[in-house]
């Protein structure tokens, strides 16, 4: 795994992670979401059960030669919820008579052997994608068990693209500090936290990442030594006890992509320890950005819902920053919010501006002359990445603080 950018381009980013409206459902199934296969049947080379949730119609998955039909699969949600409905594609199939025919979806609020409840039991059309199913009972649980009972002839294949699951987002799970040094799959991992903003680094290639963690799901951007061609996001889940994580990376953007990889850990110490590259902090990683680059995105401030009252848990991240800007009162500063494609480009717009002019006010209030602040909105109309994927618009919500 690479990402490269320059040390005096890191940008790291605040995202406002406000949710969803209520009423708007989203994907619950998806990695972006924090979900994750736990029980997997054997697949064919290169098409892994993870290629059901990465919002790629694209890819998908595929049985070894000879099974056409029943497998189990189950996959962990971030959190409890409820689904309302399913979509299921089917187009990316190699071969027609391919295609999941009879499926079953349940619901556990156990674990993920059961029981299982069942909330939709559908026949597939061959080759179609966007096949819609409401659930036939609403029932609260933590893992969807996915079971494809056989396929529509073909007699070595059965194959599935994507699976689709939409509620309403989770209510957080609470999480300790999960400040600490983790063993990964790419060296140790020094991670710290300061409210819901993660930064940290890990000892490969001067690697970087910065990020933020809602409940137990911890979205970052990761960052090495060189150019901005291999960067890109990564989504991991702790356990309960927020001792070990599991999730995935992508090199620069999760659309239209299946992960490039898996990221796992272990926390081997509660010491943070460090990296030669890093400064150790939120507001040193921003004060290093803007005195090289100019401009530093901020993960971790949130937002009540559809709202520009920023929420108390924020208030370490934006503690930090203003000590980190107050020890340089020469620059002149702007600070911009910037909102996801979500909703009407003009509410975009004003939602964005109150944002920005609300960090301006709580950094006054922690000690950064009003006069050096000024606030700017500019709604969707910058995206940094892809709003079709969850972990996109995730990026795309965030304030920046560029030095003018």
């Amino acid at each position: 795994m690479r990402l490269r950018l320059p040390a005096a381009a890191l940008c790291l980013a605040l995202l406002s992670l406000a949710p969803l409206p209520a009423a708007e459902p989203v994907d619950l199934l998806a990695l972006g979401a924090g979900a994750l296969p736990v029980v997997e049947p054997p697949s064919y080379s290169g098409w892994p059960a993870v290629q059901l949730l990465d919002d790629d119609p694209g890819s998908g998955w595929a049985s070894v030669a000879g099974v056409t039909g029943g497998q189990r699969f189950v996959f962990a949600l971030a959190g409890r919820a409820t689904l309302e409905r399913f979509e299921l594609d089917t187009a990316c199939l190699d071969g027609d008579g391919r295609g999941a025919k009879r499926i079953r979806l349940g619901v556990s609020d156990t674990g993920p052997g059961g029981p299982f409840a069942t909330v939709l039991e559908a026949a597939l059309a061959d080759r179609r994608d966007g096949q819609r199913f409401p659930a036939a009972a609403q029932i609260a649980g933590r893992w969807v068990q996915l079971e494809i009972l056989d396929n529509h002839g073909d007699p070595e294949w059965v194959e599935l693209c994507s699976l689709r699951g939409y509620g309403g987002p989770p209510a957080p799970e609470p999480l300790g500090d999960v400040s600490g040094t983790y063993e990964t799959d790419y060296s140790r991992f020094h991670v710290r936290q300061q409210g819901t903003a993660l930064v940290g680094c890990y000892e490969y290639d001067e690697g970087l990442f910065s990020g933020s963690v809602e409940g137990r799901v911890m979205r970052i951007a990761w960052q090495e030594s060189g150019g901005p061609e291999d960067g890109g996001p990564a989504v991991m889940v702790f356990a309960p006890d927020g001792r070990s994580f599991r999730g995935h990376y992508w090199h620069r953007t999760d659309r239209g992509r299946s992960p490039d990889g898996v990221w796992n850990g272990t926390r081997i110490s509660d010491a943070v320890g460090t990296c030669p590259h890093w400064s150790g902090s939120v507001g040193g990683e921003v004060a290093r950005a803007l005195a090289g680059a100019g401009r530093a995105r901020l993960y971790g401030i949130e937002f009540d819902l559809d709202s520009a009252v920023i929420r108390r848990e924020s208030g370490a991240v934006l503690e930090d920053v203003a000590r980190a800007l107050a020890a340089h009162p020469e620059w002149r500063l702007a600070i911009e919010g910037h909102t996801d494609s979500t909703g009407t480009a003009a509410h975009n717009q004003e939602l964005s501006a109150a944002r920005a002019a609300a960090v301006c006010d709580a950094l006054a209030e922690r000690g950064v002359a009003a006069a050096r602040l000024r606030a700017a909105g500019y709604g969707a109309a910058r995206p940094v990445a892809d709003n079709a994927t969850a972990l996109g618009r995730a990026r795309n919500r965030r304030v920046e603080i560029v030095r003018e």
